[in-house]
């Protein structure tokens, strides 16, 4: 059957091939072995408990928690532990670093791996929020290749077993990239993988990932890299991994109001044209399931508010829906989501127009914040911190986080 006939797909998709047996192998950071090779990005406000559960529940992958500062962690903070923990369900656990500081990096990883919490580590190089960068963290610490040195080597020579990966952008803007002197670092001092969004910080989420690079970054590196950046359909994934000889991909804004994209994914990776999306009323019921997993880990005030965005994506695309996000994002109660997304036309298909809608995240771009003479300082190896300057703010830590994604 011709594959372009019946499958539910954007235009450049409709012909992409199922994976052949034995195309792809399986992802191997250290010890830790990945199938289907697809890993959920570290998105602050998004990948928490409820979240990862919901999504390990359509397909196997490796699913990361959302950006941990190591500050937060070392000092006690209740939130931060909560967005720290696994659940009893959750293998492997995979957490995501936040610090600029290497005695903070080494202390925190240090204690992870002393209370057996983590089965794999990632590093966040790539957060391009404004009061990360200006003070010297997130995609700001790549201009500074001998501080990255000392950053991955306090985590490496802390994690043990447990393999050690760091996640990063292009560079600051197109002027100034980062990637391929940074991956070689981080390479040399240890990691097990190298992820790339294959974006500028300067970008932010804006126009198309440049899957050139990470093709460049593949060739550049023995250790496997992970490509990351406009994966919106489980064919995307192919498609890069064919163009670009990365071992693996990152899966970030495309699986927002979509966990089913990771069955799809496994469906693909395993030879098999996907399932058809759920309808609305199937759709429903996944938000009414992502809603109560939400209450049930942060409570009901909380919970539904976190809700309101992920009821919007859900909703994306859908005949009429832009009405009723109006009232969802007044969202309060179970019943009430039930009974606004109840308003639409349930039977009706998922909109091929929706798989490539941008949730969250727009089209803005941004002139990166510096610390003052930072560019200068490009061959110190002292954080900020260091030179007497406080740390940065977690990318977007706090209760309500919905307006920072960490670097992903």
């Amino acid at each position: 059957m011709n594959t372009a006939t019946w499958r539910l797909a954007s235009p450049e998709n409709r012909q992409v091939p199922v994976a052949a047996p034995g195309e792809f192998r399986v992802l191997e950071i250290g010890a830790l072995s990945v199938w289907p090779p697809v890993v959920l990005a570290p998105m602050a406000g998004v990948t928490n408990y409820p979240f990862r559960a919901l999504c390990r529940s359509q397909g196997a992958g490796l699913y990361v928690s959302e950006m941990i500062t190591a500050r937060g962690f070392l000092m006690g903070n209740r939130l931060t532990h909560k967005l720290a923990y696994f659940g009893p369900d959750e293998t492997p656990r995979s957490l995501q670093i936040y610090s600029s500081e290497p005695r903070d990096v080494a202390e925190m990883v240090r204690r992870l791996v002393a209370e057996e919490r983590v089965d794999h580590l990632d590093m966040n190089l790539g957060c391009p929020v404004r009061k990360v960068t200006r003070a010297g963290g997130g995609s700001a610490i790549p201009l500074k290749p001998r501080l990255l040195a000392r950053l991955v080597r306090a985590a490496v020579e802390n994690a043990g077993a447990v393999p050690f990966t760091v996640k990063m952008r292009k560079g600051i803007d197109e002027s100034l990239p980062t990637f391929l002197e940074a991956g070689r670092v981080a390479q040399e001092e240890g990691a097990a993988a190298v992820g790339l969004h294959a974006r500028t910080a300067a970008q932010l989420y804006s126009g198309s990932a440049d899957w050139e690079a990470i093709g460049a970054l593949a060739a550049a590196l023995r250790v496997p890299v992970l490509g990351n950046g406009d994966i919106w359909e489980c064919w995307d994934a192919l498609r890069m991994m064919r163009q670009t000889g990365c071992r693996g991909v990152i899966v970030g804004r495309g699986c927002l109001g979509r966990p089913w994209l990771f069955r799809e994914l496994a469906q693909v990776f395993a030879g098999q044209e996907p399932d058809p999306p759920p309808n609305l009323g199937a759709i429903l019921e996944v938000m009414i399931d992502h809603a109560q997993r939400l209450v049930a880990f942060f409570g009901e005030a909380q919970g539904l508010r976190q809700m309101r965005k992920w009821a919007a994506w859900y909703t994306k695309g859908f005949r009429g829906s832009s009405a009723v996000r109006g009232e969802l994002v007044r969202l309060e109660s179970l019943a009430q989501l039930r009974q606004l997304v109840g308003q639409l036309d349930l039977a009706e298909p998922f909109p091929v127009t929706a798989l490539r809608a941008h949730r969250a995240k727009g089209s803005q771009t941004q002139k990166v914040s510096l610390p003052e003479g930072y560019l200068e300082q490009r061959e110190d190896d002292r954080s900020m911190g260091e030179l007497g300057a406080p740390e940065g703010d977690a990318c977007g830590e706090s209760e309500d986080a919905e307006e920072a994604f960490s670097g992903g």
